[in-house]
């Protein structure tokens, strides 16, 4: 039910104040794209000779990003607009909006699609819902109601994502659901029962995260598809694990969950940089970290470049779940209780370093070419196996981390790289990099900092020096969350 007549239209002088907006965001933050695309208007579909059972479909390949609608209490149209140009000129297709019971958060829903309407006309950002089933109930019929309000509002908006083309079928979503039975006594009744109700609205292309065995997808014929929420961790993980199997681990959850999909289904990924929650019993108990070591978010992409012809959508996780600190967009909004462990970790970096694999898999594989020499590095901001006095205790599986540095380093030339934790001359470890991406890691020091340069006819060609990081021996609080900077 689009029918907006109050609202902001679409004309030049809105169009013209978003361009202008756009270009005071890139000037902000330094985000000029230091990559070229190697290939324009290149995409590649599944290839039908597969181990994993997957024919040729699409060649549509996107990228969106997890948007927590339930930190936006204060946001304002100006707000949304911010992110939606910051995102969409950072290679990423649109928003999965995480709306859960709160009624308030429909309205800033419906600041968004206004927001979105002031893009220009060549900008196809695309919306669509992911209904976090831990919050909304679904256990009797009448729950329906509360989605299918949802659909009803924004069915027919331009920005809504229909798929497999413009004239395709809503996109809907799920964080969770494998309990929600909507007054069944199945999982696969009770989720057939709810999308015939949401297409007597529009038709439904179902593209659910059920934290379920994958061997049960066959039995759930509702489904058009799956989103593999935890393929972006190697949760699998344990302190007790060997070494070997810690370090590097391997990041192909997705095999199995496609190898329960039919041909005609379509499969979602997940990409994150980070995972570090740390709320205490008398909140959302929920306290543990994942290993986001090794350059997590560096080499889960690469794997899902490497699969790109079995992979549809790719979800990063997130733009903004301050909580669970995995937010690559910037801090603003309101934060739910995370302030302690969010409050000036920048992860803006993380959003311009996203641009380079999200460009590479949309484009079928082929990765950007290199134009610019740059630096991204971060780390956290205490030693794993420090004590603090603090009424939440020490995160779960703490010890899977380490305490070094990562850093990506993307050279258009051969060169050196120099790493520094502090100021003194003998603290320096030189390194030679060939041209294009290297993956390095060095050792944190207590009381120190990072700073890299890239070295190149011995001239520094590109230097990162955050000076709001430090690596705090005895710190107040514990912080498993990482500092991220990047060079400008």
């Amino acid at each position: 039910m689009y029918n907006w007549e109050a609202g902001l239209s679409r004309n030049s002088f809105l169009i013209h104040f978003s361009k202008i907006l756009l270009e005071a965001i890139i000037d902000r933050i330094g985000m000029r794209p230091f990559w070229t695309r190697s290939r324009i208007g290149w995409s590649q579909s599944r290839d039908s000779d597969t181990s994993i059972g997957q024919d040729p479909l699409r060649s549509e390949k996107f990228v969106f990003a997890h948007f927590m609608v339930g930190n936006t209490y204060p946001y304002t149209q100006e707000d949304w607009l911010q992110d939606l140009i910051l995102a969409s000129e950072n290679e990423i297709d649109g928003f999965v909006l995480n709306v859960g019971v709160e009624e308030w958060q429909k309205h800033r829903v419906i600041d968004c699609f206004k927001a979105c309407e002031r893009l220009p006309t060549e900008n196809e950002f695309k919306l669509f819902f992911s209904f976090d089933m831990t919050s909304i109930s679904g256990q009797s019929q009448k729950d329906v109601l509360y989605l299918s309000s949802y659909i009803q509002t924004f069915a027919n908006h331009p920005r809504t994502l229909r798929y497999p083309s413009a004239t395709g079928k809503i996109v809907v979503s799920t964080f969770s659901g494998g309990e929600c039975l909507f007054g069944m006594d199945t999982l696969e009744k009770g989720w057939a029962f709810l999308k015939r109700e949401l297409s007597k609205i529009s038709p439904i292309h179902l593209i659910p995260s059920f934290f379920i065995d994958p061997s049960r997808y066959p039995i759930i014929s509702c489904v058009n598809g799956i989103f593999n929420w935890n393929g972006g961790w190697p949760i699998h993980l344990s302190p007790a694990l060997p070494r070997s199997d810690i370090e590097c681990p391997k990041l192909d959850s997705d095999i199995h969950h496609l190898r329960c999909l039919n041909e005609s289904q379509t499969f979602m990924a997940a990409v994150s940089p980070w995972f570090f929650t740390h709320y205490g019993p008398d909140s959302w108990n929920k306290n543990w970290v994942y290993r986001a070591d090794d350059w997590l978010f560096v080499r889960r992409w690469e794997w899902l470049i490497e699969m790109n012809r079995q992979i549809d959508f790719v979800q990063i996780i997130s733009w903004n779940d301050y909580g669970e600190s995995h937010y690559i967009g910037p801090i603003k909004g309101a934060q739910p209780n995370s302030e302690a462990w969010v409050d000036g970790y920048p992860h803006e970096p993380w959003l311009y370093l996203n641009s380079y694999f999200a460009r590479a898999f949309k484009d079928g594989g082929t990765y950007p070419g290199i134009r610019e020499d740059k630096i991204f590095v971060w780390a956290r901001p205490h030693p794993k196996n420090v004590v603090v006095n603090e009424h939440v205790p020490r995160p779960k599986n703490w010890e899977l981390t380490d305490d070094l540095m990562w850093i990506i380093i993307f050279s258009i030339h051969p060169a050196i790289v120099k790493i520094h934790t502090s100021e003194l001359d003998d603290d320096c470890t030189s390194i030679a990099v060939d041209a294009g991406m290297t993956k390095l890691s060095h050792p944190l020091k207590p009381a120190g900092g990072m700073k890299i340069v890239i070295i190149r006819d011995e001239k520094i060609v590109a230097e990162c020096a955050p000076i709001g990081y430090r690596f705090e021996a005895r710190p107040g609080v514990y912080n498993f969350n990482a500092f991220v900077a990047m060079s400008h």
